[in-house]
């Protein structure tokens, strides 16, 4: 009894104490009655050293943090002992870069961005420009651009802007789309969706957004009567306060800009053919006034941008343009008399059909767009197609066309109707190298097989003129032109 006694006492004794400590009182013993049952040397020396660890750990960090305090307050101070200020708007710069960083390089990684010009991208490139649906999207020659740049398309989905956007793909470019969706359509931009370069976000550009790009192409503003008369405060507030937002945006990021004024900051013109010089004829209260003035004011704020704080900006003035992806139910002159014409209505003329107007094909205007935004010109430049032709020989020249039997008739004009519009593409000729491509005649017919598609898809389709503009972005027609 005695000796189990003793025994387990050695037992506790060999879990309580350390090894040093053992090692310091008493020789080890070799006896086996003294070593207890499942320890043994190797045992010992285990409990040893994780008591030990244990024992440096709570000794070594507040040691370093310490010496990391120490060095801190060291850092601050001068050789006078004061404490020196530190630069806030720095360090937030040197945060926000580190952590863009981050992000990017994990996305790379996640994403496995394709390089620039790869085969993946040219193959998803080439069969958008195949698609049945896509009448007017070219193939063209594919290269790498010489830099990947990171592009933001306000206005993406829309009718020029998704065509703009077909084009910086296949070179490449990672795009980022912003639009609200009021006249854009998820369908002009869906054969991109998945792909890593591309990016859909639905949001209003009256809202200030954050995101890190090289190019901007603001394009979002509704551009046809019905669409930016429904709501003309509205209107303003896009090409206003949305304009801010992106000039607030190129100058955080010193990214550039480029700006799609119109050929309505014209107004009624007295000069003929127009040119950039001209400072145009508008009427400030009239209908057409919150797209037009909204316009001339953006302008107004690119160049004030420009001469105080340095933004890098571009100013395209579009004139009247026409293709694949238009919405067959904005009340246009294209739109309405092809619609009219393929489904044997009579085209409807306001006014006595003597106005004149030029019309550009889309892909035309996009690389003008293009063009404009990597040369060095910062002026306005018109962007239209000098062909100019009277409303009632256009309209004749669809029913040829289209073979349609269709007849013209007249009705009232709209108030504050331009009488005449022609570009003098002089300055994009000498400074872009840019003119049009395409002859009315041959957009007319790439254009005509897409309404063909559009009204086979829809089933019948209502044109939309003066004084309907409330049915249209109310949703009682919808953006095929059908009655909902």
């Amino acid at each position: 009894k005695e000796r189990e006694r003793r025994r387990r006492e050695g037992v506790r004794k060999r879990v309580i104490i350390t090894a040093s400590s053992r090692a310091a009182s008493r020789p080890r013993s070799t006896h086996n009655d003294d070593v207890p049952s499942g320890i043994d040397d190797d045992g010992e020396k285990e409990h040893s050293s994780m008591s030990t660890y244990k024992v440096d750990i709570r000794l070594v960090v507040p040691v370093v943090l310490a010496l990391v305090g120490c060095v801190y307050v060291a850092a601050s101070r001068d050789s006078s002992g004061i404490a020196k200020g530190y630069n806030t708007d720095k360090l937030n710069q040197i945060i926000e870069s580190r952590v863009a960083y981050e992000v990017q390089q994990q996305l790379d990684r996640k994403m496995r961005l394709l390089n620039a010009g790869g085969k993946g991208t040219k193959k998803m490139a080439d069969t958008a420009a195949s698609s049945a649906k896509d009448f007017g999207v070219q193939k063209q020659e594919f290269k790498a651009p010489m830099k990947k740049l990171r592009v933001l398309v306000t206005g993406g989905a829309g009718f020029v802007g998704s065509h703009l956007v077909d084009r910086l793909m296949e070179q490449g470019h990672e795009v980022t789309v912003l639009d609200n969706m009021f006249t854009g359509n998820k369908r002009n931009v869906q054969h991109w969706i998945g792909h890593p370069n591309f990016n859909l976000v639905q949001h209003d550009v009256t809202i200030p957004v954050h995101i890190e790009v090289d190019r901007i192409y603001h394009l979002a503003c509704p551009a046809s009567p019905p669409h930016y008369m429904y709501n003309p405060i509205k209107t303003i507030k896009t090409s206003v306060m949305g304009t801010l937002n992106m000039l607030g945006l190129a100058k955080r990021l010193r990214a550039r800009i480029l700006f799609t004024s119109t050929s309505e900051v014209y107004g009624d013109p007295e000069e003929h053919p127009q040119k950039e010089t001209y400072w145009g004829h508008v009427n400030p209260i009239g209908p057409r006034a919150c797209y037009d003035e909204g316009k001339r004011v953006g302008e107004t704020m690119m160049y004030a941008y420009k001469d105080q704080a340095n933004v890098d900006v571009r100013v395209a003035r579009i004139f009247n343009t026409f293709g694949p992806r238009m919405n067959p139910a904005d009340g246009r002159v294209v739109s309405n008399f092809i619609v009219q014409a393929l489904q044997g209505k009579d085209i409807t003329i306001y006014g006595n059909g003597e106005a004149t107007r030029s019309f550009q094909y889309v892909d035309d205007l996009v690389a003008g767009l293009m063009a404009l935004m990597e040369n060095g010109y910062q002026a306005p430049v018109n962007l239209g197609n000098p062909d100019e032709y009277t409303i009632r020989h256009f309209a004749e020249l669809v029913t040829e066309i289209t073979n349609s039997s269709s007849k013209i008739v007249h009705q009232e004009a709209t108030k504050d109707d331009p009488r005449q519009r022609r570009p003098d593409i002089g300055v994009a000729l000498r400074e872009l190298g840019w003119k049009p491509r395409y002859s009315v005649r041959e957009g007319l017919e790439r254009a005509i097989r897409y309404f063909q598609s559009e009204i086979d898809r829809a089933g019948s389709i209502q044109t939309v003129g003066p004084g309907e503009f409330a049915a249209v972005a109310s949703g009682k027609i919808t953006s095929a032109g059908k009655i909902a």
